[in-house]
């Protein structure tokens, strides 16, 4: 444990400095240039709402209201686009590398490094900083939230108390799952305080000993130094505990409070009881009736294992692999046996999420998987370095073999993490699917959306009709929803209008005037006066052909494999919305 921070420490943090801006870069350059994923459109498209009527409550089944919340604010202050709407993950994902600093009392210098290099570079980390979802944002938060502890336990300063139950509260706004990181850590340290009890044990020390005396008296030592007496620093210490309570609680409120319930509130005190109980208690109860009371997770274990390991080998190679050096050679260093605390710490933690999240999650998404590459990045870290500085102490000696073997095994890895990056970068190709979410409409999707939102502009009218229609050899119905304006706040009327995503985001950035037609309606008397856009799945493009003369068919992959869109387009109109654009 390395307490000082000297020259070298400040090397260590501009280097993390560096690291950080390349990190923001990878995440910020060319972000709104793939389309918007299903699950994105969705978020997107309540945010827009909201915006309009200014109403928002928590639906645990879109997870946390931080990006509805901070999206509102920054499309106040930007025009809302994929760009924008994805922005506030990516400055996040692309501060995290600063996180390792939190770490540094516990890690060495090159440790501190190569961990905000991992948390920079990983693919699935990039990937997911690039996507408005709430995986890496419940990650870094978590991450500092536990730095923050970390750092209170070596510099006994009270103030990261109050930091951490911020950075709990800011969590605890994102995704359900940061339940699942406080039990992960309480496991973690449950193991760790098990290692440094059979290690004092082993050294002599009764175990009644340590348990009755040891350790009070270093928990002692530790708030004495609070204040001139021990009550005094008690009482400080309390105090601090309350503000960390408050800061925590007064994060969840702002963010799960409903509006505008809670702007009424502070012009009315008589109504904050209300609003703190619908920000706290209530949300509370749906997460529990959604995630845990409810039947998300009624699936098979191992087929959700498989994809998560699968989503890990393609996505994280680079962590495994160093992961393992790094767990290995800390465990059995004769310079720090038996683990350092944070090491086992970490791989405690990762090793859980692995174990856990395929039985925790609702669905088979790689997403999950950046819940392990976070913790497991610690032990990597710690491998990465060890690597580095064997192949330079081999080169120190003139030890050819081993040098050449470091380096060979650092440039496969930096190899590695360049050529997956640069695949998956904007990618929506089905060849990356072990990376990317399977509801990942194809980008050529941009090149109709351009049309339409011409079209719309200059329209008068109903602008875009959905052809609705039922799936070849089943019963669900697609596209149709028979009261638009059930859309309007949610949740909108019926599953089908999910089966349009990601359009809604863009119709309604476009505020275009959206319609649908019966599945069971005949198709020449649904097309009988058509809008200048028609939306209708690829099985029903012939059908449809012959009532849309004069209209332009566009097909695009809907989904990452099986499922394709056409997008007709009346020709005539949008030439005439060409020629009237101011622009033209």
């Amino acid at each position: 444990m390395r307490t000082d921070e000297g020259p070298l420490a400040s090397r260590t943090f501009l280097a993390l400095l560096g690291i950080t801006l390349l990190s923001l870069l990878l995440r910020v350059v060319s972000l709104g240039g793939r389309v918007m994923h299903w699950d994105e459109g969705r978020v997107g498209y309540w945010i827009l709402r909201y915006g309009e009527t200014g109403i928002h409550s928590y639906r645990p089944i879109v997870h946390g209201p931080f990006l509805p919340i901070v999206n509102d604010y920054l499309f106040a202050l930007l025009p809302a686009s994929d760009f924008a709407a994805r922005l506030p993950v990516a400055v996040v994902g692309g501060l995290l590398p600063l996180a390792a600093w939190l770490f540094r009392d516990y890690l060495r210098d090159d440790e501190v490094v190569a961990l905000g290099a991992l948390l920079a570079l990983n693919p699935l980390l990039v990937y997911y900083s690039r996507f408005m979802r709430n995986d890496v944002l419940v990650a870094a938060f978590s991450l500092v939230a536990l730095g923050c502890l970390l750092r209170l336990l070596t510099t006994r300063r009270l103030g990261y108390l109050v930091a951490a139950g911020a950075a709990f509260g800011l969590a605890f706004t994102t995704k359900e799952n940061a339940l699942l990181y406080v039990l992960c850590f309480l496991g973690a340290t449950a193991l760790v305080l098990d290692h440094r009890l059979v290690r004092e044990t082993r050294a002599g020390t009764r175990l009644g000993d340590v348990l009755a005396e040891t350790w009070p008296t270093a928990a002692y030592r530790w708030l004495r130094v609070q204040g001139p007496t021990f009550e005094r620093a008690l009482l400080r210490t309390g105090a601090y505990t309350v503000g960390a309570v408050a800061a925590f609680f007064a994060v969840v409120v702002f963010f799960y409070a409903p509006r505008p319930d809670l702007w009424g509130a502070l012009s009315n005190p008589a109504a904050l009881p209300g609003v703190v109980e619908a920000g706290t208690i209530e949300p509370a109860e749906r997460f529990y009736g959604t995630w845990v009371d409810g039947s998300h997770q009624d699936h098979d274990y191992l087929p959700y294992l498989y994809d998560y390991l699968e989503t890990l080998a393609y996505g994280a190679p680079v962590v495994l692999a160093f992961g393992l050096i790094g767990a290995v050679t800390d465990r059995y260093s004769p310079e720090t046996p038996g683990f350092r605390p944070l090491v086992a710490f970490a791989t405690y933690w990762g090793l859980a999420s692995v174990v856990g999240y395929p039985l925790a999650t609702d669905i088979q998404a790689p997403w999950a998987a950046v819940h392990a590459v976070v913790p497991f990045a610690v032990p990597a870290a710690v491998g990465v370095a060890f690597v580095v500085r064997a192949g330079r102490d081999a080169f120190a000696q003139d030890d050819a073999v081993s040098t050449g073997l470091a380096a060979l095994l650092l440039l496969a890895a930096v190899g590695g993490v360049v050529g997956a990056n640069a695949a998956y970068w904007n990618s929506t190709e089905e060849a990356d699917k072990e990376v990317l979410q399977w509801a990942q409409p194809g980008n050529d999707l941009r090149w109709s959306l351009a049309d339409v939102r011409t079209v719309v502009e200059a329209n008068e009218g109903t602008d875009v009709l959905f052809y609705g229609t039922t799936t070849p050899g089943g019963d669900s119905v697609e596209l149709y929803v028979s009261n638009e304006s059930s859309a309007d706040t949610p949740p909108p009327g019926g599953p089908a209008w999910h089966s349009r995503l990601p359009f809604p985001w863009y119709l309604e950035l476009y505020g275009a005037e959206v319609t649908s037609t019966d599945p069971d309606t005949p198709t020449g008397e649904a097309l009988a006066n058509p809008p200048p856009v028609v939306v209708a799945h690829d099985w029903d493009r012939d059908e449809l052909a012959p009532h849309l003369e004069g209209y332009t068919a566009r097909e695009h992959a809907f989904k990452l494999w099986g499922e394709h869109v056409v997008v007709f387009v009346d020709e005539e109109a949008l030439q005439r919305a060409q020629r009237s654009a101011p622009d033209a």
